[in-house]
């Protein structure tokens, strides 16, 4: 996105919250080489361009301070492939109760 982002708009920040040589000595070998990162989503507080620093005011109203990453940002995690084991587990237990609710005359398994 180029241009101007308008304030209020929903966006992502970057920042950095630890360099390499402030991380905690015990923290494994791999991770002490690498800078502490915070991405965060918000509501940008001023008119801005991505790339710059700008301040956002997070859902749950905290203040953060960051450069813009991006407008309107994309979720993009997932859970991955169903499992195959998985897929009649709701079914099933929904029979199961319903066979326990009906020999126990409650009709609590009924929906």
């Amino acid at each position: 996105m180029t241009g101007t982002v308008a304030a209020g708009s929903w966006v992502e920040i970057g920042a950095v919250v630890l360099a390499p040589d402030a991380r905690a000595p015990q923290v494994p070998d791999d991770t002490r080489t690498v800078p502490l990162e915070l991405r965060a989503k918000g509501f940008l507080a001023a008119p801005a361009r991505v790339g710059e620093r700008v301040e956002i005011l997070t859902a749950a109203g905290r203040r953060l301070a960051g450069t813009l990453v991006a407008a309107n940002p994309a979720y993009r995690h997932g859970f991955g492939a169903p499992i195959p084991a998985l897929a009649g587990v709701g079914r099933e237990a929904r029979a199961l109760l319903e066979r326990d609710a009906e020999a126990d005359g409650s009709g609590e398994g009924e929906p």
